[in-house]
């Protein structure tokens, strides 16, 4: 297992997360809630949304448990207020969505300049990890389960109608989701390897 490597995919994890929810609190931001820029959380500073079990102890544990073949932490969410947003139930679905395409656009970004620069096999490599990690980040985030992104999505689109479902999302979101990381992620694999090739170019 090369050490060098686990800790650039560690520091590359920690940053797409922190860009991850800033664009969460720059999209609240701009639908009317300045909650997350009052407390000085639109900006890159690691120290403004890093915590120790996320973003240090998880993926320490998830790299180095899984033997190098799984890496997942998160940054501290960034707030929101409902309250603020003129349709709180489309306005929290768009700030969910934010998060993922922050992360989808960074894998994109890189991607094409994968396929059209030609760079030497060091730096080639370290932006594959980069989009590699920035799709796993994105397509994590839409699985339908409290607190991730696409439960958000999910209960945008249930409406009123289906409350009974969210609140036992709600309740039981935590366990699902711990359930979920260690027996169900293995199903999103395939999505991820698609979108990479799909970003880079390139199989893995």
């Amino acid at each position: 297992m090369d050490f060098q490597l686990a800790i650039f995919q560690i520091v590359v994890l920690i940053f797409s997360a922190i860009i991850h929810e800033v664009a969460h609190g720059a999209m609240a931001n701009h639908l009317g809630d300045p909650t997350a820029k009052n407390l000085g959380r639109l900006t890159l500073n690691p120290v403004k949304h890093l915590e120790v079990f996320g973003s240090f102890l998880f993926p320490l544990l998830t790299y180095f448990g899984s033997g190098g073949s799984f890496l997942f932490g998160w940054a501290k969410p960034v707030p929101y207020d409902p309250m603020f947003l003129r349709d709180p139930k489309r306005g929290v679905a768009y700030i969910a969505a934010a998060g993922p395409l922050a992360n989808f656009s960074i894998a994109l970004v890189l991607g094409m300049v994968l396929r059209v620069v030609s760079l030497p096999d060091a730096f080639a490599m370290a932006l594959e990890v980069i989009v590699y990690i920035n799709v796993l980040l994105g397509v994590f985030n839409l699985v339908p389960i409290p607190p991730l992104d696409g439960s958000k999505l999910l209960f945008a689109v249930l409406g009123e109608r289906h409350a009974a479902i969210e609140r036992f999302l709600e309740q039981n979101g935590t366990l699902i989701l711990l359930l979920f990381i260690f027996f169900g992620f293995q199903f999103l694999m395939p999505i991820i390897r698609v979108l990479f090739r799909l970003f880079t170019g390139v199989s893995f």
